[in-house]
């Protein structure tokens, strides 16, 4: 892993510290009038999600992470874990569900998806910004249900259950947004 300096810190790069594998979410760099420089970040621990604050001096060298993406295609399930192949090599690898979080809520069969991969370990998922799903479950829909703002639980094809409106009815097909699990509109 290369040395990199605080001075160099970037958006989204990943460094690997004591406290685990870090993503940078935001940095400062503060040059106060009195004593040295400092940067004032905040990462992101990329296993658990837990957010921190650090501060380091300027010019201080850590060891970058080199995080590899590689496009990857859902092809079923195998018992609890998913089976998913490598786009470029067609590889097959088999992923726990606690390994892919919440992204599970939004994978169907043949679905892509980004696996972010240091070294061989599955360290993030990333989808789609918005997905079409199937309902499978869900109150029906009375005409004249136009209320605005009204909202209706219902279960997609993958288990997850949303707030829809009281217009969308069983067996419509939706776009659901991946990132906060809310539902855009009917497709």
């Amino acid at each position: 892993m290369p040395p990199v300096s605080t001075n160099d810190f970037k958006t989204g790069m990943t460094i690997d510290i004591p406290e685990g594998l870090m993503q940078v979410i935001d940095f400062q760099h503060v040059k106060p009038g009195k004593g040295g420089a400092f940067v004032r970040t905040k990462m992101r621990n990329v296993r658990s999600g837990a957010v921190i604050d650090r501060t380091y001096s300027a010019g201080e060298k850590l060891e970058q992470a080199i995080i590899e993406k590689r496009a990857m295609q859902f092809l079923y399930k195998a018992g609890e874990d998913y089976v998913f192949m490598d786009s470029s090599n067609y590889e097959q690898l088999e992923v726990p569900p606690s390994t892919l979080g919440e992204a599970t809520d939004y994978l169907k069969e043949n679905d892509s998806a980004v696996m972010m991969f240091y070294g061989d370990e599955i360290v993030g998922v990333d989808l789609p910004a918005a997905v079409e799903l199937v309902i499978v479950e869900c109150e029906p829909g009375v005409q004249g249900d136009r209320v605005s703002g009204a909202k209706k639980p219902a279960t997609l094809e993958t288990g997850k259950v949303i707030q829809v409106p009281l217009f969308v009815n069983q067996g419509e097909k939706v776009k659901v947004d991946t990132r906060t699990g809310d539902y855009l509109t009917r497709v």
